[in-house]
């Protein structure tokens, strides 16, 4: 037995200490080679590591400190005038810390004040999005480290007419050391441009910024490099450098705070649009809308523009008595002289800005566009999407994210757990100090289209169309709910800051007689209309005739066959006061919508106002005789009086209506006033 207990103990120690040995040894190897790297130090980290440390940048600001963003001018004050205290101003600096914002990331939304420092061109024989690794242009670690990763402007350039995919691409960096881009061009293959003083030199592209564009001749982008950040800070030119870089398809204008390259990358020839690099020096915040707010003597008023249908190209107009191949730019040619004649407050746009069907392939390009005559008015505007917004593959969201970036836009995405996108509430308040909320306007996404047929090649052929949604009327409720009674009519602060306008109002303004406490009277918009708009209209009991204003029968009804029930459900169940003696008038009195281009009448349904705005652009459809036209809420009385009417092309007003307050026709008889 102590002979067995003797083998097997020596048995044992003859593989132990090979394998001890052995182990040893491999972790030496381990800790040598693998888990020991020397370094000399954070500071060598920071400099060659992938910028991680942001404080390789300096605090660059993005303006001087009375810069501001250009507003409309304010209302005259004084010791006798008003607050005015929707006069507020931002400056351009978007209060932003830089230095958190990502460097290898495309979006030029972000307000970058981080230069870049190279630029290439890459073909890649499968989309990118895809096999983005696969495509990007040479580079190193240490070259990442210095000059910045390489970042994919996603537009694609040949996405016309090229044989492969063909994208632009940038490093950004905020390191102080590297020398930064501050001019951009584009030059045939045998030019170059002129040589460069010192510190400044030109750098060319090896590729082609036209390769894969049959029988086309090249063109190659330079860029120039200049100082660096710290040179730019001691020395200045902080303004001159470059950060960041676009494409624009088409002929409008540049995205807000780009320019163009002189030369396009190509010139439209009937069949495809115009392709043009655009950059971005200086970051600037687009100015920012005013409150909206009623005048000092109690007015606001609300243009309606439906169905603009942009395209990429300037458009074709569609049912014109003479043909012609700029329908958009004759459209905003229009809505300037309409915003000129009517002054409005606010500008909303109902749906189908964008064309789809193919033709509005680009939508960053023509978002960039069709509000471009109001913005530069510098008015206001809202805007809810159509059932074409989004039929050429760029989501709601998406560009609900574009649209709230553009100057003077109140467009919100609206909740991300309703139905839709562009759900939003904007109140109207008063000019006084008081600030009382004294009109509410609803948006809502009526969406696009509910079901569909597939054909034999698997394309989706629409049948019927989207509607309001049952969490969208819950939404609607909650929204009504939390809007607090006032007591009505309305009566402005009486105090030195307002002076005698009350005196000096006009003589049909309503006087503060009989008061009730009730919410604010509401207007409504969304794109396609509901089923009651097609309804029995209500009857003028003073005249016997029906409440019904305006042409309906020039086109079929275009509301959804389906519905849950927003009409009973919100419109009539949201009611200006939840007491009995507040009487039971809907707190929503008007309905705008879009849709339907040669439908413009107002039909009021059980005491709700149900308006078309009829299509005011030529690039949508329309009828040889029937004028171009745009609806306008002409509201008063500090929110009681609400008027509309049309202007059309050849500026006559028709149908001047009043709706809700005085001079309108009596309540519906299921209402007391």
């Amino acid at each position: 037995m102590a002979f067995s207990l003797f083998r097997v103990f020596r048995f044992f120690r003859s593989i132990c200490v090979p394998m001890t040995a052995i182990i040893g040894f491999s972790c030496l190897l381990t800790v040598i080679f693998i888990l020991y790297q020397p370094t000399p130090g954070p500071g060598e980290l920071q400099r060659l590591g992938w910028q991680s440390w942001d404080t390789v940048s300096v605090d660059i600001s993005t303006g001087s400190e009375d810069e501001t963003t250009s507003l409309p001018p304010a209302a005259p004050g004084g010791d006798d005038g008003g607050v005015d205290w929707w006069n507020v101003t931002t400056p351009n600096d978007p209060n932003v810390d830089s230095a958190s914002l990502p460097l290898d990331v495309w979006n030029p939304l972000l307000p970058h004040d981080t230069g870049l420092s190279e630029i290439a061109i890459e073909r890649c024989m499968i989309n990118p999005k895809m096999a983005n690794s696969l495509c990007r242009p040479a580079t190193t670690p240490e070259q990442d480290a210095i000059k910045g990763k390489w970042v994919r402007v996603e537009h694609d350039l040949n996405f016309q007419s090229g044989m492969w995919y063909l994208h632009l691409w940038y490093r950004r960096t905020r390191r102080l050391d590297v020398p930064l881009i501050t001019e951009v061009q584009l030059l045939p293959a045998s030019q170059a441009p002129p040589p460069a003083d010192p510190p400044y030199e030109w750098h060319k592209v090896d590729r082609s910024i036209r390769d894969g564009v049959p029988r086309t001749p090249g063109l190659f982008l330079w860029y120039k490099t200049g100082k660096t950040t710290r040179e730019m800070t001691v020395k200045g030119g902080r303004d001159d450098y470059i950060t960041e870089l676009d494409v624009l398809f088409g002929d409008a204008r540049a995205w807000w705070g780009f320019e163009k390259v002189a030369t396009p990358v190509l010139e439209s020839d009937g069949r495809k649009e115009t392709v043009w690099v655009t950059y971005r020096r200086k970051y600037q915040a687009p100015p920012k809308a005013q409150p909206l707010h009623f005048s000092h003597d109690g007015r606001f008023k609300i243009l309606q523009v439906a169905d603009l249908h942009f395209s990429v190209s300037p458009g074709v107009c569609r049912d014109t008595p003479a043909p012609c191949k700029d329908s958009d730019n004759r459209t905003q040619s229009l809505i300037a002289h309409v915003l000129a004649e009517e002054k409005p407050d606010l500008v909303v746009f109902t749906g189908d800005q964008l064309n789809g069907q193919g033709t509005s392939w680009d939508s960053q390009s023509v978002l960039a566009k069709f509000a471009a005559a109001v913005v530069d008015a510098g008015v206001p505007w809202a805007a809810v999407f159509g059932n074409h917004d989004d039929e050429d593959g760029v989501s709601r969201a998406e560009q609900a994210r574009w649209m709230a970036a553009m100057p003077y836009s109140l467009v919100q995405p609206g909740p991300k757990d309703v139905h839709g996108v562009g759900n939003y509430v904007l109140k109207v308040m008063s000019a006084d100090a008081s600030k009382t909320h004294l009109l509410t306007l609803y948006f809502l996404d009526s969406g696009a289209y509910s079901k569909g047929t597939l054909d034999w090649f698997g394309f989706w052929h629409p049948t019927e169309y989207d509607y309001i949604h049952e969490d969208q009327i819950n939404w609607f409720l909650q929204e009504s709910a939390s809007i607090n009674a006032i007591e009505r009519p309305f009566t402005p602060d009486g105090a030195k800051d307002l002076g005698d306008i009350w005196k000096r109002q006009a003589t049909d303004q309503l006087t503060p007689d009989a008061k009730r406490l009730a919410k604010p009277n509401a207007l409504t918009f969304f794109h396609i209309p509901l089923q009651e708009s097609y309804g029995d209209p209500d009857t003028n009991p003073s005249n016997g005739q029906p409440l019904d204003v305006g042409m309906h029968n020039l086109e079929p009804p275009g509301s959804a066959k389906k519905n849950d029930g927003f009409f009973e459900k919100a419109l009539l169940g949201a009611k200006e006061s939840e007491h009995v003696a507040g009487g039971a008038l809907p707190e929503v009195k008007v309905v705008g919508n879009g849709h339907c281009h040669i439908t413009e009448n107002c039909r009021r349904v059980r005491g709700v106002w149900l308006c078309f705005g009829g299509g005011g652009s030529y690039s949508g459809y329309g009828k040889v005789g029937f004028d171009r036209r745009f609806r306008v809420y002409d509201i008063s009385d500090y929110g009681e009086t609400i008027k509309t009417y049309k202007r059309t092309e050849q500026d006559e007003i028709v149908d001047e209506m009043v709706l809700a307050g005085r001079g309108a026709p009596p309540p519906y008889e299921g209402a007391t006033s």
